[in-house]
């Protein structure tokens, strides 16, 4: 059923500038910006953020002051879509990669920015091909009946812009003050980034620990909560608050009187931490937690998944050339890229996964990678149309295909340590697929309402991917080696699987090891990357930044890891099923609180989440979460709608929100790169970098940085977010 017939707001007849040179360079540098700062959020939180509105804001203001400028006139709403659907298009990419391909590096293997940049651009690839012969089924056919209401909301932006012009400012005035107190916070260390409080009393029976409340004085995490709103924030910060007051506390409580290791740790719990115990126990609960949400959010909406293949069928079948004129010609809004350059593309994409070493799928899971692919991208791009980018359950997708994958493994046999690489790499590929394909049906939608040439867009989506799946895998590679830690291990008559010859590391200490990896979990060394002596015995563990968890080297440096949640999930699914090697009890009494939660009503995936990720993270989110609940009641005129979040999706806050976003974590990108730079050169300017030393224990003050948060970020995301909407 076709919705109702729909005049855009640049007709036909008119082709104001729109493709060219310039908008598509400006698109891919916000497109880079964008993605650097997803990715950096991602493997923070397992959470992205649509860019769409903030990039087409930016444009609209820079191209407004170009055309005064030069003193010209003439509309612009077209080249300022081109320039958000080319900077949304590369922003997409990181959720997608971030999400499965660092499991890699927690089993064990190395993960070489070309083999992420690779399946990147891959995936990409077929998320914007694979929607070419679906957009006028879904877009155009189905216009009414799937609002896509991201995109929706951007076609208002670009109109607003073009009739009374907009003002980047508040995004600016986001970006400097998330920059700079980042700086001064997590790169001159004022004050601690992590203030944290254990509540715990001595008794005569021992030590009796009750939780810990932690909070990560983060202005791109207050951002995020802000953005999501206050419902999502506050189940996440609920999940955190089972994590810390009542799992770790429990396991502290019966654990106390044991005095050996109780598997998975190497440890007593009587001797451990309570980021110890998380890391060895809560891990795995909060992990079987989101596993088993993520399959039931997915079966919820199975009946719109085979719909959504049935239509997308259909619409495949019927061609995407769309109507004619009555002379024969096809309408400029009408017309999309040919579907030869569809088929060749997608053989293109296939002949890469074979033949191109950075990626090494075979051609049986080539042929599965595109399969996946254009299921999840049909259910995708529908999905989005109903409920909209943040409640697509991309995640659950890939969970299921990689599930699926493991499954045929396992049935025809392949379930040796190279096979794990190969189902993680099918599930990049349609990760990234699918996020893309989201992107770019709202990317789609916004140019249906606004007069676009689709054709036009589908050549810009294609250079802003390209462009950022290569720097997609640079900033994981620096991520990853910036907050890398070396421990010292002994693990007796432990040998690895490989050992890479002439790859070496010395130590500050001097010493020199070669690197080697374990891949399958002996006795207590666990699967992953070490450094081994002449004869081959392991002597240190090298802990990736990216979901490690010793946060302490053996220097004493210590360093904040980045959790990758969603990527820790696929490779906790692809090693349990093809090594069965798990502590199964961890993980089915996670699967069965998602399944309690389900039943209680509550929605299973975010507080799923929250018990995963560290409460300091879910707090930071809580109090952005909470700005935006006090702002949403103050202007009751534009308050929350049923679903919490507000219709202010272009107002001063989101905006604001997603300066702090994109400026928190280009600084962290920044430090990172500072950090990797000292561990390369040494320490030589370390103390010139870092004022806590003169500061002494007045860094560490809980109030200090408490006080710091709520004035440098929470204050002033309150101050411009209460200010009325246009």
């Amino acid at each position: 059923m076709a919705g109702p017939v729909y005049q855009s707001y640049i007709r036909d007849d008119q082709e104001p500038v729109e493709l060219t040179i310039g908008a598509v360079l400006l698109g891919v540098v916000l497109g880079l910006v964008f993605a650097a700062s997803s990715v950096y959020l991602a493997l923070k939180v397992g959470l992205t953020v649509s860019a769409s509105i903030p990039i087409a804001v930016l444009s609209i203001t820079i191209f407004r002051a170009v055309q005064q400028a030069m003193g010209a006139t003439g509309s612009q709403i077209l080249r300022n879509n081109i320039v958000q659907t080319t900077g949304s298009a590369g922003e997409s990419i990181a959720a997608g990669t971030v999400f499965t391909l660092p499991g890699l590096l927690l089993l064990g293997y190395a993960l070489p920015w070309t083999k992420v940049a690779a399946i990147a651009l891959v995936g990409s690839m077929l998320g914007v091909l694979l929607m070419i012969p679906l957009r006028r089924r879904l877009i155009v056919e189905e216009h009414g009946l799937l609002k896509y209401p991201e995109g929706t909301a951007c076609a208002e932006v670009l109109i607003v812009g073009e009739e009374r012009g907009a003002q980047a400012r508040t995004v600016f005035m986001g970006f400097g003050l998330g920059a700079l107190y980042k700086l001064l916070n997590s790169g001159l260390h004022l004050w601690t980034e992590v203030p944290r409080k254990a509540f715990e009393s001595v008794t005569a029976r021992g030590r009796q620990f009750f939780g810990e409340m932690q909070v990560e004085v983060s202005p791109e995490l207050t951002g995020v909560g802000y953005i999501i709103g206050p419902k999502v924030a506050s189940y996440l910060f609920g999940g955190g608050l089972i994590a810390y007051f009542v799992l770790i506390p429990a396991i502290k409580l019966f654990g106390a009187g044991l005095t050996a290791p109780m598997f998975p740790a190497i440890v007593p719990i009587s001797e451990m931490s309570a980021a110890q115990v998380r890391s060895n126990y809560v891990f795995y609960i909060g992990a079987g937690a989101v596993t088993a949400a993520g399959l039931i959010n997915l079966a919820r909406v199975l009946p719109t998944i085979v719909r959504a293949l049935v239509a997308g069928l259909g619409g495949v079948t019927r061609g995407s050339t769309g109507r004619t004129t009555a002379d024969g010609l096809v309408p400029r809004t009408m017309q999309d890229l040919p579907m030869s350059v569809v088929v060749i593309g997608v053989v293109l994409c296939i002949v890469a996964m074979v033949l191109l070493p950075q990626i090494g799928i075979n051609l049986i899971g080539a042929l599965l990678a595109v399969f996946f692919s254009f299921l999840f991208v049909t259910v995708s791009s529908r999905i989005c149309g109903q409920i909209g980018s943040s409640a697509n359950p991309i995640s659950g997708m890939t969970v299921a295909a990689v599930l699926m994958t493991s499954l045929i493994f396992l049935g025809i046999g392949w379930t040796g340590i190279e096979h794990r690489v190969l189902a993680l790499s099918i599930g990049g590929v349609v990760c990234i697929a699918a996020a893309v394909a989201a992107a770019t049906s709202q990317d789609l939608k916004t140019g249906f309402l606004v007069g676009a040439t689709p054709r036009r867009q589908q050549i810009a989506l294609f250079v802003g991917a390209a462009t950022s799946a290569v720097l997609v895998g640079f900033i994981i590679n620096a991520l990853n080696v910036s907050a890398q830690t070396i421990v010292a291990r002994d693990y007796p008559g432990v040998k690895v699987d490989t050992i890479e010859t002439g790859v070496t590391e010395t130590l500050r200490t001097g010493q020199t090891f070669t690197v080697a990896h374990l891949y399958q979990s002996q006795g207590a060394a666990t699967a992953g990357k070490y450094l081994v002596d002449a004869q081959g015995a392991i002597k240190y563990l090298v802990d990736p930044g990216i979901g490690g968890r010793e946060a302490v080297d053996y220097t004493g440096r210590e360093v904040r890891k980045l959790d990758s949640p969603k990527a820790q999930i696929m490779a906790l699914v692809v090693d349990g099923i093809l090594t069965q090697r798990l502590p199964w009890g961890l993980v089915l009494i996670g699967a069965f609180l998602a399944i309690a939660m389900e039943l209680l009503g509550l929605p299973s995936l975010a507080v799923a989440v929250g018990v995963y990720l560290p409460i300091s993270t879910s707090a930071a989110i809580f109090t952005g979460g909470a700005v935006r609940w006090f702002v949403d009641r103050r202007h009751s005129a534009t308050a929350a709608t049923a679903d919490g979040h507000g219709d202010a999706d272009s107002g001063p806050g989101v905006l604001f929100s997603s300066g702090l976003i994109a400026g928190g974590a280009i600084m962290g990108l920044l430090l990172a790169a500072l950090a990797v730079a000292r561990l390369t050169n040494g320490d030589s300017y370390a103390d010139a970098l870092s004022l806590a030393t003169r500061l002494g224990s007045l860094s560490e003050s809980i109030p200090l940085a408490i006080g710091a948060f709520a004035v440098g970020v929470v204050l002033p995301l309150w101050l411009v977010a209460k200010r009325e909407t246009r």
